[in-house]
């Protein structure tokens, strides 16, 4: 009889143990899973902020650049496929758009001396490239939450209850391959200036 009773309390404790570090999985799987909704999330409030200011940049730059209308449009399609953008990969793709644009605009800017002398068009794009670089931050984080969230939901043994849970790998923010391309440096010399 004292042999059965250590039995079934093994098997009982066995049992307890199991329940205890299944549930320590699950939660440490929603654990994840809410961080890169967070992290998702901190991007998403950086890009609403980015997109905020966009229209002041350009009612700043349109009388300045009557003959540049193309990147003025550019700017605009950007931050209108932002704003329908819903998905996360929609988010990030339209980002990456509006992030060329900006390029674009802020490069096309350095041929209007009186455009770069006017103090609104300063403090918006030092404003601009001030979340350029937090959002740049932020997908580096995502990307960290993103990398370890895929990792865990596909090792042993947290993918069957990932499977379970029905737990999907997540995309990373990844770099569009126009920004990938070299840049070009040209350097004026200062008799030609």
């Amino acid at each position: 009889m004292g042999s059965s009773v250590i039995t079934g309390a093994a098997f009982l404790l066995f049992i307890v143990g199991t329940f205890i570090y299944v549930i320590i999985l699950y939660n440490e799987l929603v654990r994840l899973r809410n961080d890169n909704d967070r992290a998702w999330a901190n991007i998403d409030v950086l890009l609403k902020q980015r997109h905020d200011e966009i229209p002041n940049l350009v009612e700043t730059v349109k009388g300045y650049m009557q003959h540049e209308q193309q990147t003025l449009v550019a700017v605009t399609q950007a931050r209108a496929a932002s704003m329908n953008a819903a998905s996360i990969g929609q988010k990030a793709a339209a980002d990456l758009m509006m992030t060329d644009a900006l390029r674009g605009l802020f490069a096309v800017a350095e041929n209007y001396p009186q455009l770069k002398a006017n103090q609104n068009f300063l403090k918006l794009q030092t404003r601009i490239t001030e979340l350029e670089e937090r959002i740049a931050d932020r997908r580096e984080f995502f990307n960290d939450d993103v990398n370890t969230y895929n990792t865990r939901i596909g090792q042993i043994p947290d993918v069957f209850l990932a499977s379970f849970m029905n737990l999907k790998p997540r995309s990373l923010f990844q770099v569009d391959e126009e920004d990938r391309k070299l840049v070009e440096v040209k350097f004026q010399s200062a008799a030609g200036a």
